[in-house]
């Protein structure tokens, strides 16, 4: 049963760009921006729930 490899060659441009536009939205989304309701980010909230 021969099994077939699947390998793509591509720039580390391209894949660096990709990536890291992909993680640069998730930032901006997710962590840099403090919320509307209470106007904290995740890391802040996180901190006032521990203590």
């Amino acid at each position: 049963m021969p099994t077939e490899r699947k390998i793509q060659e591509l720039s580390l441009e391209a894949v660096m760009g990709e990536r890291f536009g992909r993680y640069s939205k998730y930032i901006i989304q997710e962590r840099a921006l403090p919320d509307i309701r209470d106007g904290l980010k995740p890391v802040q909230r996180r901190i006032l729930f521990a203590m």
